[in-house]
């Protein structure tokens, strides 16, 4: 054995000892940062699909058909005048002809005109699309409906039961106040009160035994020496808004001896819905479903390449491209719309001009240098949006050099008084979805996502954070979009490859 051989294992304690020393002081901080900004969860998954939950007790047109069976026995009379002013789901569309024709008479009654949109189709086709507009009715009903607008009555704790959510009117309708009763204990008589400020009040039904003064007025009493007469009398209370206002509430007063209490009437017109045909029974038609709208800026060579790999997959679908380059070139084809704007209006101005024009149920937002591959399946980011209440669902993009980004990002708004606010950009997400594995709740996503048309339409302008190959758009509070991500398709190129080399990505929303 050689003498330098007896020094090699102290010299090796030597050298393990300052690495030791060093992946120490590397791994404490990083275990620390990680334990700082880990939030544990009281959950892993959440499941926002949709659930067959039948017609919400806030859908009360006429709520005469809910009466309680408790008051059975107690017999009342219908006031025939009051219950034609409540909703009945029975409308009809029908031609009046005026009965004399005079010169003048038109002006005074002119002629109703009533148009049947069902001759729009054929016989044979009418029942597919009847069925097809249910289906599409009934996601829409609970896409938009939440837990704050089904009726919930408070139980009598003081001896007044009331609504306290879920009542709502049109404006200038009249509807039955459901869930009022009193119970108290045995008195010579028994009275309650109600006042509104929007509004007037009035019985649909006159119960025998039962005193009521101040029809057609904003304050009703009623009083009856039978608490049972005065309970079956409560649920014929109609509730009519008189002052005009498209979107606003009205809070009733209710009190009886020593016990008051309130609750509020929603005035507002009803979202109208948007349905749309989507050519098939069977699977997604994505043609008739989506449109594919892009910004276009003196790229026409990456922006043919694009349409091209798009015809590949989607012969059919349209394309919507928005276009502010200084000399702008002719882009024609089957179902593609080009609209030509000021030079260097901006990416913004051009995003929402191409949303403007869209008329599908969804938009597919694209980048002008994007590659669409055999892996890029539109399909799934329309099953996510078709199954769940979410609103945008964003997917993946594979740079030429093989990264895949989806840009999942946290944003929050914190107060800041009369400075104004802060808002925190962080990556992250809020939690998974159940169902769609890979799929998560996110605020921001990549400029690659499928959205619903009339939630982006609806927002007047886009906030952004732009960097050089992405922009999460941020929608005004009015119409903030519920965002997700999951696997999902698409690939940016900085130049053509094929097709083939691109892998599926992941789909944020």
């Amino acid at each position: 054995m050689k003498t330098g051989d007896l020094h090699k294992p102290h010299r090796m304690r030597l050298y393990r000892k300052p690495l030791c020393i060093l992946l120490l002081v590397v791994t404490i901080p990083v275990v620390f940062l990680v334990l700082l900004t880990w939030t544990p969860k009281p959950y892993n998954a959440v499941d926002i699909r949709y659930r067959a939950r039948g017609k919400p007790e806030s859908q009360v047109e006429n709520g005469l058909r809910f009466l309680s069976q408790k008051y059975a026995h107690v017999p009342y009379t219908i006031k025939e005048d009051v219950v034609r002013l409540l909703t009945s789901n029975s409308c009809q569309c029908q031609n009046v002809d005026n009965p004399i024709n005079l010169p003048f008479i038109q002006k005074y009654l002119p002629h109703v005109w009533a148009h049947s949109f069902e001759n729009v189709y054929n016989v044979s086709e009418l029942e597919g699309v009847k069925r097809r507009r249910s289906q599409e009715y009934q996601s829409f009903i609970e896409r938009t409906q939440s837990p704050a607008d089904l009726l919930v009555v408070a139980k009598a704790n003081s001896p007044l039961e009331y609504p306290t959510q879920g009542v709502e009117v049109r404006p200038l309708q009249s509807i039955v106040v459901p869930g009022l009763s009193l119970q108290a204990s045995s008195r010579d008589e028994y009275r309650v009160n109600l006042t509104a400020t929007l509004g007037t009040f009035n019985v649909a039904a006159e119960v025998h035994g039962v005193k009521v003064q101040g029809e057609g007025e904003m304050h009703l009493s009623l009083s009856s020496p039978r608490l049972e007469n005065l309970n079956r009398q409560l649920e014929f209370i109609v509730y009519t808004n008189t002052r005009f206002h498209p979107n606003t509430a009205d809070t009733v007063l209710l009190d009886t001896d020593g016990h008051q209490a309130s609750f509020t009437i929603k005035v507002r017109y009803r979202v109208t819905p948007r349905l749309y045909n989507s050519g098939s029974e069977e699977g997604y038609n994505v043609s008739a479903l989506v449109t594919i709208a892009t910004k276009t800026f003196l790229r026409y060579d990456k922006l043919r390449d694009l349409i091209e790999s798009i015809r590949k997959f989607y012969p059919t679908v349209s394309i919507i491209i928005a276009d502010d380059s200084d000399k702008p070139e002719k882009i024609q084809g089957p179902f593609i719309e080009h609209y030509i704007m000021p030079f260097g209006k901006g990416w913004f101005a051009g995003r929402n001009l191409a949303i403007s024009q869209v008329t599908t149920k969804y938009v597919l937002w694209v980048d002008d240098d994007f590659i669409f591959t055999a892996n890029t399946k539109v399909e799934k980011l329309v099953d996510v949006l078709e199954k769940t209440s979410l609103d945008l669902v964003g997917g993946a993009v594979r740079e030429v050099t093989g990264y895949t980004a989806t840009f999942r990002q946290k944003i929050s708004v914190e107060s800041g008084g009369e400075e104004g606010d802060c808002i925190h950009i962080r990556k992250g997400y809020h939690h998974d979805i159940q169902g769609f594995p890979n799929c998560v709740i996110t605020d921001g996503v990549i400029n690659f996502f499928l959205a619903r048309t009339d939630k982006v339409q609806q927002s007047s302008s886009w906030t952004a954070w732009v960097s050089s190959t992405w922009a999460p758009a941020v929608m005004s509070s009015s119409a903030t979009p519920r965002r997700s991500s999951c696997p999902g398709p698409r690939r940016r190129a900085r130049k053509p490859t094929p097709s083939s080399a691109t892998p599926a990505a992941r789909t944020t929303t």
